[in-house]
């Protein structure tokens, strides 16, 4: 099997302009799911990457349980994947603003916008330390891709992988000791879990295939993840130490970028299914799929607030 790279994404995005925008709205009618099922519950608000306002890539923050939207930044460059401070306070994210691109922190209102790093190297996948005095992120500025972590405030940058694979897409533990993170070191991308510091990386899965965008539950016990190892992307989960890995969704459209919503009981993605990227929810447990959002843009990256 071609394996598909997953990992940086946000770096291939373009400044596109759809044919029309149109504001989102929230269907309540099951996207792909049995009628019998439990529909699964609008999560709260998120925070996604989308290109509905024709200036290329923003922020928006969406009440799913209105559908009503609000764009956080305002640039004409591109800003992509959103993580929530664990206080709600901010919100970290990329930026092209400056090239290559860069990683930047703001209020939740947008405003404060601050950067972060100022390196050669292209930096995105921001997560937060669970106390939020951390971040760990993706960069290549080393040569190749690396999990680095710094301060909240940008100071302190340090490598935690240090290896000469690609290793991105971290996303910290909820009791802030271990950080799951995507690698290629044994010759395809795995999902890899590490101690905050570094020390000690484990392979969790074990597939010829392409896994990747590794995201632990609320409570710590369970990773969900993408994988295309049935054909095509799809959205997975799994103990974690990696057992009992069970696929979530079943449908011939790409289906990737899983997050958890605060009490774990639903997760919500990104799907093509509609023919471009909109952002669905389902419960944990794969049942119950709706669409969040409509519209003929592409939305991605979404994050559910804490």
């Amino acid at each position: 099997m071609t394996q598909q790279r997953l990992l940086p994404r946000e770096l291939h995005k373009v400044q596109r302009v759809p044919t029309c925008v149109v504001v989102a709205i929230l269907v309540t009618a099951a996207c792909g799911s049995n009628p019998t099922e439990p529909t699964a519950v609008p999560p709260g608000v998120i925070a996604f990457d989308s290109d509905r306002d024709s200036i290329g890539f923003q922020i928006y923050v969406m009440d799913t349980r209105t559908a009503q939207v609000t764009r956080l930044t305002n640039t004409t460059t591109a800003n992509f994947s959103p993580a929530w401070s664990p206080d709600r306070q901010k919100i970290a994210f990329g930026s092209y603003r400056d090239y290559p691109p860069k990683l930047y922190v703001m209020n939740v209102d947008g405003t404060g916008q601050t950067r972060l790093t100022t390196d050669t190297g292209f930096d995105f996948a921001p997560t937060w330390s669970p106390d939020g005095t951390k971040l760990a992120f993706s960069t290549n500025r080393d040569g190749n891709y690396e999990v680095y972590v710094m301060n909240a405030d940008g100071s302190g940058q340090t490598n935690l992988t240090n290896n000469p694979a690609s290793d991105a897409a971290p996303d910290w533990s909820p009791d802030g000791t271990k950080i799951a993170f995507a690698s290629d070191r044994d010759g395809n991308n795995e999902i890899y879990v590490m101690d905050a510091d570094g020390t000690g990386p484990r392979r969790i899965t074990n597939n010829p295939a392409s896994d990747d965008q590794p995201v632990w539950s609320p409570d710590g016990k369970k990773i969900a993840f993408a994988s295309d190892r049935d054909g095509n992307l799809e959205i997975y989960v799994m103990n974690a130490d990696g057992s009992a890995q069970t696929r979530l969704t079943n449908n011939t459209a790409l289906d990737t970028e899983p997050a958890w919503s605060p009490d774990g009981r639903e997760i919500v993605f990104v799907s093509d299914r509609t023919g471009h990227r909109e952002i669905y929810v389902m419960n944990a447990d794969g049942t119950g799929q709706i669409r969040l959002t409509n519209d003929r843009a592409e939305d991605d990256r979404p994050r559910c607030r804490p």
